[in-house]
């Protein structure tokens, strides 16, 4: 790319053309990144910053927190803290929301997010990343509650995810397709480097914790067999598996290159409906893959058309390659 566009110039040709961002939702966007340039920094000093390892406590899910979970969820928290723009906040790591202090009228948007996705991966090096989602605050109601945060994810009106590994990589939609940013840290500015990322509709990779395969449904068994069957078998092709274990780095391969994220339901906790957190990763992700010319399903329907009931509610989660998304969806239907 010739010209070097950074993240602020791209969101305010957005903010011009058609009035695409408003101006508030732009600066929350660009405090969201700089947040991320945050953790990035604390992410690249590892062992040298004092923050490899655990920290002793537990996030409301009762998963053991690591030391950059909670470096990661104080940087977003202080960054938004001003400005205006922002009336509450949820995250993954805290029990309920933190509403914005009232420095300045109350500002219009709830930011969702996983402060740092696939931290089990920290300490042997593999990336990682920050997740978020934006929500307009329901207008006519003074103050903030959890349930202004209840909202299905087609309502979201920016997603995006940073994913920090050889580069930092900010990917971001605002509901007219994704873009994708680089950081650069000698101008220290996100700068766009890929837009209207498109997701083949066909693909030979997929993605899915292999480990677990004696808990599927009858479903996700019935597609990763026909998967590893390979050109002998119905699909008359080969498949290669991928699995990073970190939501973030599996989604932007598929983003990249295409393929099939799938963390279904299983039956070691059959009252759960999925693994992962509908508000905070699956749609935020989902949007970011149909904006992308992709698809996401919870097996049985759109995720972006369930209405959450609880600020972490789980979902079973299959997105990427519209093709193959369909595919897995409609042996579902069979049942």
């Amino acid at each position: 790319m010739s010209t070097k566009i950074s993240l602020t110039r791209y969101l305010v040709e957005q903010q011009r053309v058609d009035g695409l961002i408003p101006s508030q939702l732009r600066l929350l966007l660009e405090v969201v990144a700089r947040a991320c340039k945050g953790i990035s920094q604390a992410v690249n000093k590892g062992a040298l910053g004092g923050v490899l390892g655990t920290a002793g406590t537990e996030n409301v899910q009762g998963e053991v927190q690591k030391k950059l979970d909670i470096i990661a969820n104080e940087v977003l928290i202080e960054a938004n803290e001003w400005g205006g723009h922002l009336a509450a906040m949820a995250s993954e790591e805290m029990d309920t929301i933190y509403v914005v202090p009232n420095r300045y009228p109350q500002g219009e948007y709830l930011l969702l997010f996983d402060p740092l996705d696939g931290s089990s991966n920290i300490d042997v090096n593999v990336s990682i990343g920050t997740i978020f989602s934006v929500l307009k605050k329901p207008e006519g109601l003074a103050g903030v509650t959890e349930a202004d945060f209840l909202q299905p994810g087609a309502r979201q009106v920016a997603a995006g995810y940073c994913v920090y590994g050889p580069q930092t990589t900010l990917v971001l939609t605002v509901g007219d397709g994704v873009a994708m940013f680089t950081l650069d840290r000698e101008q220290g500015s996100f700068v766009l480097t890929q837009e209207n990322v498109r997701i083949p509709q066909d693909t030979q990779e997929f993605a899915i914790n292999m480990s677990n395969m004696r808990h599927w449904d009858a479903p996700v068994k019935r597609y990763i067999d026909e998967c590893l069957q390979g050109v002998t078998g119905p699909r008359g092709k080969d498949f290669n598996m991928r699995w990073i274990a970190s939501m973030v780095a599996d989604v932007h391969r598929i983003l990249t290159r295409g393929g099939i994220f799938m963390y279904p339901w299983d039956q070691r906790e059959p009252n759960k409906p999925g693994k992962l957190r509908l508000m905070y990763e699956a749609n935020p992700m989902s949007w970011l893959v149909e904006q992308a010319g992709g698809a996401a399903t919870n097996g049985r329907q759109r995720i972006l058309d369930i209405t959450p009931t609880k600020l972490h509610e789980r979902v079973s989660v299959m997105l990427g390659s519209r093709n193959e998304v369909q595919r897995v969806t409609s042996y579902h239907a069979t049942l």
